[in-house]
């Protein structure tokens, strides 16, 4: 839901950046909509109109501001820190799965009827399924357009398009420029680019603070799928159409990426589980205001706002390297991984580094018999249920899933106690509030700040302690706080 009149005025005359990705403002004689701290938007209150959506302001026949591009903000916060339907359904869409499946498929994974789901939708966010997918193929043909030399047809198809008709109206529709007109427009000044690349910057809520997302990223890292080169993480993904890599540099106020696909079609899905990855979508001005009311982490904050959660580019892979890291050491844990990953993950070739395998799906990892596997027998036994388990769809831990659903599903398993549901919670779930609560690395870091009572102290932190586990680790000497090297 957008704020109320006057709090999306207020925004706008103080062009307040803190909201753009919340609502999108619309002036009615220009028939143009842009983010609410556009420095061209001075618009009479009476010609002003907001939206929940840039596909709701498109859909009601506005194009996109060309200086504040309206259509490249960080998407809303909302979508992960909530977990009802529509959250769901916005994190399904972002996935790209109406590209892939259709608005049935979406409707299908909620459980719910088509007309249901646009229902809810259209309540909400004044736009239909179909129009947030339109609007998202808009974007990604804008993004195709800037960094790669596909001809207009390919960019089309790529972008999720049925015909290039129907791309070319999107395309006028959106920012009132031929799909043509939008290249040539974009690449004034445009530096070479190398072929089979698209390199983008991925655009971030201010206070940023990269050290533990990068750090911690890198110090976890598992050989083959994941290194830390040139002052980049890289990893390899595993999309919908084949496979992919992705290399992500922090800067000030966004995140550099580059990324290598196999197919074109995948770009939709790559971006949003980067985002996904470096939570981009937060807001880390309500998260550092809750936090910093508790004295003990106050400081904390202070000395390093805007701090992200680390997470994970697909469920099923996280929640089995968080068993693979059960009571060992992060260096244990990555040899073990990698072990796996040798074992069982498909080859890849990297064009830009040492790379070498994408990470195994749980229908691969679930063929493994115990002795295979080197430590505890009980873990082994862990991992390979929580495979067969994924692979079968008795846990859900997709970009859709139900939080609820899926913690009481994991905990259900033999071998998954309050630690490893936290834990996949907060990095596969991307839930705020999941809280380790029983993690060394926590428990040593309350034990520091003077923390007593840490299950007491922590309900001062909700809903986002998720976050407070964040700046609870920064107190520790440990690789995961820092960001590595150029190497």
């Amino acid at each position: 839901m957008i704020p109320n009149r006057e709090v999306c005025l207020r925004a706008v005359a103080s062009r307040d950046a803190r909201f753009d990705g919340e609502f999108f403002t619309a002036v009615r004689t220009t028939r143009i909509y842009c983010r609410p701290s556009c420095p061209a938007l001075t618009p009479r209150p009476e010609n002003t109109s907001f939206y929940a959506s840039a596909a709701a302001a498109q859909d009601a026949g506005y194009r996109a501001c060309r200086r504040c591009r309206p259509d490249t903000v960080p998407g809303s916060a909302a979508w992960d820190v909530r977990a009802d339907t529509v959250a769901r359904a916005m994190r399904l869409i972002g996935d790209g799965l109406v590209d892939r499946e259709g608005v049935p498929g979406v409707a299908g994974r909620l459980g719910y009827s088509v007309r249901q789901l646009q229902r809810v939708l259209a309540g909400e966010l004044g736009a239909s399924p179909l129009a947030l997918a339109r609007a998202q193929r808009a974007h990604t043909a804008r993004v195709l357009l800037e960094t790669t030399d596909l001809k207009l047809g390919e960019v089309a198809f790529a972008a999720g398009f049925g015909s290039v008709r129907s791309f070319n109206d999107a395309i006028r529709a959106a920012f009132a420029l031929t799909p043509g007109e939008l290249r040539a427009r974009l690449r004034r000044d445009r530096r070479p680019r190398r072929l089979g690349a698209v390199e983008l910057r991925l655009p971030v809520r201010r206070p940023f603070e990269a050290s533990n997302l990068f750090g911690h990223l890198a110090a976890t890292a598992v050989p083959g799928v994941e290194e830390w080169r040139d002052g980049a993480y890289r990893r390899t993904l595993t999309l919908p159409h084949g496979p992919g890599i992705a290399a992500l540099a922090p800067r000030a106020d966004h995140v550099t990426a580059t990324l290598w696909l196999a197919d074109p079609r995948d770009l939709t899905p790559a971006i949003g589980r980067c985002r996904r990855l470096l939570d981009l979508d937060a807001d880390p001005v309500a998260v550092d205001e809750v936090l910093a009311a508790d004295p003990a982490l106050a400081p904390l904050v202070a000395a390093a706002p805007g701090r992200r959660v680390p997470r994970g580019v697909d469920g099923a892979e996280t929640a089995l390297r968080m068993v693979l890291g059960q009571q060992v050491s992060t260096a244990a844990a990555r040899t073990q991984t990698a072990r796996v990953v040798r074992r069982l993950g498909t080859p890849v070739d990297d064009p830009g580094g040492g790379l070498t395998h994408l990470f195994p799906g749980p229908d691969a990892v679930a063929t493994l018999a115990p002795a295979d596997l080197a430590g505890p027998r009980r873990r082994a036994e862990t991992l390979i249920g929580l495979a067969s388990a994924l692979a079968g769809g008795s846990i859900d831990l997709s970009a859709g899933a139900d939080r609820s659903e899926a913690r009481r599903a994991l905990a259900a398993l033999p071998g998954i106690g309050p630690w490893t549901v936290e834990n996949v919670a907060m990095r596969a779930l991307g839930d705020p509030d999941a809280f380790p609560a029983t993690d060394l690395g926590v428990v040593r870091a309350a034990q520091r700040l003077g923390i007593g009572g840490l299950a007491t102290a922590s309900e001062r932190w909700r809903p986002w302690r998720s976050y407070a586990t964040q700046y609870l680790w920064s107190v520790l000497d440990h690789p995961i706080n820092r960001v590595p090297e150029a190497s």
